[in-house]
């Protein structure tokens, strides 16, 4: 077991001019608004009960996994969200928030409860009616109803609106009968569906009276009471994956499934007996985008489940920095790994990202808690919701495997081995990048929404004031793009880095620099799409095509923008001089790296100086040597307990071994008993 007194802070100076840092204080800034709910959820699973068994094929990880599930139950772990008549809070931050916290024990234990609780129940919770509530939540809630999210399909993933599955209407029986018509519309990629799940929430085209009415969701029973699958279910398993081989992932198809009218999730959407179509909401596309907004939640959850897996990643790899020694160092003795500059820039600007996506998180996550809980739910807060979401889960998710596995080359070999948790959470959070959507086509999402915010812009305006905005745009581009700004930075530097920095990149440059590339870049992209509103619709396919990649560039540059903002948020919450200061270079760290990311395009478009943009790259390397001597602090303020960790390399066994060389070869210098270094021995001959 890991010995917790080990873990100490690796600030060194006792100079009272040195910032100190209240690990407490940031810890809480971390867990963010929930954070009871939290520090519960990792009481919890200190338990080694809920701890993934590395040993264990998949056949036992998937019975493990379920068999943690009940133990959720039976602690009332799950619950949060549901009914307070079913015995649940109605606290949907909450529920969010202790989910996230099971991806520390075993992803493979966060995802199938995410399945079970926040896909099948919330689709029955949110889709359906009081009626439904009482038939099947219950069940759900207390894992005797097992079940399947059956919304993907082998030829539509993230395209949900053109999903192959109908639900066709027969008024003589008063049933839908649920059909694969090709095999392409085979569900599948479905949490419970190979093995445990009794029942499924069925997406698929709504047809009544010869009209297809779009994607409406249907409960499907899969099984009798005999445990047998019910006629026309057919089912296979998907066999080994990739990771998070503790999830019973199937496929789902259906032969003239017939089910009752009322298994129709009918919230946004009814049909009655006669089979007429009603819904409050008369656009069948927006109709659409409100049943998907509803389940949201998945999103919310993967930002932060990946968020703080990055955390814990960063957590191992930094504390075996700190303790393991390679290469003589000027003092004789071997050096420290994280005192190399590579390695701090390594790690430390993954640790200062990282801080930057739990902060956005907490606000996504208060957000996600407004909407659900009716006190901010209007339609524009939901889109609001929506873009957020598709905005933050991709770069998260990227982040996530992108620091694994950096975190994993920085251990070396022993980062390679499972016992150290790396290869496992970097396995299992594969799958996470196209969960929930593909991050890509989620991020074109979010391109979109900046484009319609732009032309909004232009709403109502008159001649005058759009000509005025034109001059403006271009004498905008005429001043980037002459170099004008950038000529003025060289002048006011003068030839000092220092002072350059002083000048340029401090919090206000970076935001501008920042929020100006988003600005610029959609403004871009507006311009050479606005010949699409007259052209033929192969004409505007063919310049939308042409414009895609930066436009999920742009959404992505935005997405980074909230992280900084959220990470400004934070540090302007913070009254203590040490820990504010400390914050302050990490997140000048977070802006900075975004910035030497894409020097190319500031420099291009005349928003830096080539002696300013030299600067940066400069500036990072600074703020890694200053930020060096706190980095254990602040990943001891991730909050994480060694039945959490559970990675030898950061257990302390690393510096006992190093100690224990260096007190080896001290004992032989001072017994006199050490063999003279030939390379010594040449040296004092030449002599």
């Amino acid at each position: 077991m890991v010995d917790a007194a080990i873990q100490t802070s690796t600030t060194q100076s006792t100079d009272a001019s040195v910032p100190q840092i209240d690990t407490a204080l940031v810890g809480d800034l971390l867990m963010g608004t929930w954070a009871d709910t939290r520090r519960q959820a990792r009481e919890l699973i200190k338990d080694s009960a809920f701890w993934r068994d590395d040993s264990l094929g998949k056949d036992e990880h998937r019975e493990r996994v379920l068999t943690q599930m009940h133990l959720l139950v039976e602690n009332s772990a799950v619950h949060r969200a549901f009914p307070k008549r079913f015995g649940g809070e109605e606290n949907n931050g909450a529920n969010i928030a202790g989910f996230e916290e099971l991806v520390v024990a075993d992803p493979s234990l966060q995802i199938k409860s995410g399945v079970q609780w926040g896909l099948f129940g919330s689709a029955v919770l949110q889709l359906g009616t009081a009626e439904h509530h009482d038939r099947w939540l219950p069940g759900i809630m207390d894992l005797s109803i097992p079940g399947a999210f059956a919304m993907t399909e082998i030829g539509h993933g993230s395209d949900v609106a053109a999903i192959g599955t109908t639900a066709t209407y027969d008024a003589a029986t008063e049933e839908f009968v649920i059909n694969t018509p090709f095999r392409a519309a085979t569900k599948e990629f479905l949490g419970n569906a190979a093995l445990h799940g009794i029942a499924a929430t069925v997406f698929a085209q709504l047809i009544t009276n010869g009209v297809n009415h779009g994607v409406h969701c249907f409960y499907v029973p899969l099984r009798g009471e005999d445990g047998e699958d019910l006629p026309g279910i057919g089912r296979e398993d998907d066999g080994l994956k990739g990771g998070l081989n503790g999830i019973d992932n199937g496929r789902l198809s259906f032969d003239n499934v017939r089910v009752p009218r009322t298994n129709l999730l009918n919230r946004y959407g009814d049909v009655a007996a006669d089979g007429t179509y009603t819904s409050a909401i008369d656009s069948p596309g927006r109709r659409f985008f409100t049943m998907l907004g509803t389940l949201v939640q998945g999103r919310v959850s993967l930002d932060g489940a990946a968020s703080w897996a990055s955390a814990l990643g960063l957590y191992i790899a930094i504390t075996y920095a700190t303790q393991r020694r390679q290469f003589d160092g000027a003092d004789g003795q071997e050096t420290v790994l994280l005192d190399y500059g590579k390695h701090q820039r390594r790690l430390l600007p993954r640790l200062a990202t990282t801080y930057a996506q739990l902060f956005a998180h907490d606000e996504f996550l208060q957000k996600f808690d407004g909407v659900f809980s009716g006190r901010t739910d209007t339609s524009e807060d939901r889109e609001d919701l929506e873009t957020l979401a598709a905005a933050l889960k991709p770069l998260s998710t990227w982040h996530a495997l992108d620091t694994l596995q950096e975190c994993r080359e920085a251990c070396g070999g022993a980062g390679f081995m499972f016992e150290n948790r790396f290869v496992g959470l970097r396995a299992d959070l594969d799958i996470y990048v196209t969960f929930e959507g593909d991050n890509n086509v989620l991020l074109q999402l979010v391109g979109k929404r900046l484009l319609t915010d732009y032309a909004r812009q232009f709403k109502g305006k008159d001649t005058a004031a759009l000509a005025a905005f034109a001059v403006g745009q271009t004498a905008g581009k005429v001043f980037h793009g002459a170099g004008l700004r950038a000529f003025g930075q060289a002048v006011a530097d003068l030839g000092s880095t220092a002072r350059a920095v002083e000048h340029g990149l401090r919090e206000e440059q970076q935001h501008e620099l920042l929020a100006d590339r988003v600005q610029q870049m959609v403004a871009d992209i507006a311009g050479r799409l606005r010949p699409a509103a007259k052209a033929s619709k192969a004409e505007a396919g063919r310049l939308f095509n042409e414009n895609q990649a930066e436009l999920i560039e742009a959404a992505r540059a935005h997405g980074e923008l909230l992280q900084w903002e959220a990470f400004t948020d934070a540090v302007n919450r913070v009254d203590d001089a040490g820990t504010k200061q400390v914050l302050t270079w990490l997140r000048d760290l977070f802006g900075l790296q975004l910035i030497e990311k894409h020097l190319a395009w500031h420099l291009i478009n005349g928003r830096l100086s080539t002696q300013r943009a030299a600067a940066v790259s400069s500036y990072i390397d600074r703020l890694c040597r200053r930020l060096r001597p706190h980095a254990l602090d602040l990943v001891n303020a991730f909050g994480y307990e060694p039945e959490h960790v559970r990675a030898p390399l950061a257990s302390g066994a690393e510096k006992q071994r190093q100690d224990e060389a260096r007190a080896y070869y001290a004992d032989l210098a001072a017994g006199g008993e050490a063999p003279v270094l030939e390379k010594t021995l040449k040296k004092k001959i030449r002599k």
